[in-house]
Formats: C-alpha cells, structure tokens, sequence
C-alpha cells in the first residue's frame, strides 16, 4: 500500500467528505475518489459507505485506520531522523477542541501541528518524537514544564432540534436525564475524570455515557441524530445541526502547552507561549 493512499484514507475518514478531504489535500475531489476506489480494488474491501450527505468508514476502514495512522507517523519520524534538526520547524501535537486562538499562534509561529489525543502527545513527548503538545489538563504532566495558554467555560452542545437548544443558558438541573457524548477515557484519563467529577459535584450524573468517537464528523452525527445526549465542551462555532449553550456555574477547562524542559529548543517553545 502507499503511503500517500493511506493519507488520502485517513483524511476521508476525519473529514467524513470527499470534497472537505480533498480540499484539504489540496488536490480535486475527483483525484482523490480515483485514489480510494484503487486502495479499496487493491484490499479488494469496501472502505466507505458514499451517501449525498458524505462519507462514513466501513468496519474494513476503520479496521485498518490505527494501522494507517501508526505506519505515516512511523515514516514521518523516519524522514526526520535522516535530516539534521536545526532550524527545523517545532512539532506539536494538538488534540479535539483546542483553543483557535492558540492554534492560530502556534500557526504564526511556523509550526507543524498533529492532532492527537493527550494520551498519545504524552507517550511522544517523553519518547523524544514530539517536541510540544496542547492538552486540556488535568494530565499526568510529571516532569514536564506546563504552561496554561487558555481558561474557558464549559457548554452544553447539543442538536439544535433538542428540546435543550431553546432556551439561551442552561443550568445543570437541565441536563437530567441526558446521556453525556465523551471520548474514550483512554485518550485523555486525566481530564475524563476530572470532567465527570464536576459533573457529580454540580449535582448531575449523566444516565449513561457514551464513548464518543474522536473523530469530528462522527461526533457531530451522534450528537445530531443520538437522541437524548449532551456534550460539554467550551465555547466554539458548532456545526451545522448544532446548538452551543452556556452552562450556568460551568467548570473552567485549562489547555496548556507541555513540553520536555531539557528539549534543545526548550526556549522556542516558551516564545510560543
């Protein structure tokens, strides 16, 4: 398989569009369908469900994206083992709901960005092939220097057909009996808990959570069509189908840049901050 297919894969599958994936690509939609259609003819498996509304992975592609992702990162870090490193632009790993403002200063500041969970960024960081990451805390961040770039209010995003999106705020009596939509507490356990733990002490248990899925397109869907569910998460301009509130007495979610403080280019990424 090539490296280049298995990029086009991911990026079809994170956009959840054919042409959103391929305008980030930078090449036309027609290119890239021509490249997916040969990587399926070539695992002779059905990779995408194409409907008017997108794209959605089969078991087949979701089966080989972790794979995928695991063998570009490989290559990307190989690539850089061979070039010499001064003068080389910072990497730093980003994960779901980062801060624009931020993003947009570290876009400024010439980096490379990846997005990645907090757990992964962490395992990076401390083997070397990371030089940044930008997490929501609490994390384990022993031994890392930490600074917070951003304090912001959680809401409640729900759809905008849900009976909660009328109102303009929401207090957490509202919430009873919603279902929370959150990621995995494997890709970032630390501020899991402490999210479900605000939510204990503001008084609401959720009626179940749900492991979301990471993936941007797949949230928004579950969220749109899940029925009875709630997601918290700070301010943002929500997709379409979507209704931002804000949550009275809401906690505060602190992202922070976390880095080696021994990595050679310790000073630059404190510029950054």
């Amino acid at each position: 398989m090539e490296l280049r297919r298995l990029r086009y894969l991911c990026a079809v599958a994170e956009e959840g569009h054919l042409t959103r994936a391929a305008e980030r690509l930078g090449i036309r939609a027609s290119s890239l369908s021509q490249q997916i259609i040969a990587l399926e003819r070539e695992l002779d498996a059905t990779l995408f469900v194409r409907t008017q509304a997108g794209m959605t992975p089969t078991t087949a592609a979701l089966a080989l994206l972790p794979h995928a992702r695991r063998i570009l990162e490989e290559a990307e870090l190989g690539a850089r083992a061979v070039h010499d490193t001064v003068g080389r632009p910072l990497r730093v790993g980003v994960t779901p709901g980062a801060p624009p403002a931020v993003l947009a200063t570290l876009y400024a500041g010439a980096v490379e960005i990846d997005d990645l969970s907090a757990a992964r960024q962490l395992e990076l960081l401390r083997r070397g092939a990371l030089d940044a990451g930008l997490l929501a805390l609490p994390e384990d961040v022993e031994g890392l220097r930490v600074a917070v770039v951003s304090e912001r209010p959680l809401g409640a995003l729900v759809s905008d057909a849900h009976p909660l999106a009328r109102p303009d705020a929401v207090g957490w009596e509202d919430l009873t009996g919603l279902d929370l939509l959150l990621y995995e507490r494997k890709l970032a356990p630390g501020y899991h808990d402490w999210l479900l733990a605000g939510c204990a002490t503001a008084g609401w248990r959720p009626a179940h959570v749900r492991a979301g899925p990471p993936r941007r397109s797949l949230f928004v869907a579950e969220l749109r069509h899940g029925g009875d569910v709630v997601a918290l998460r700070p301010s943002e301009e929500p997709a379409e189908g979507l209704r931002w509130l804000p949550l009275r007495e809401a906690p505060v979610v602190r992202h922070a840049l976390v880095w080696d403080p021994a990595h050679e280019s310790s000073d630059r990424i404190a510029a950054l901050v």
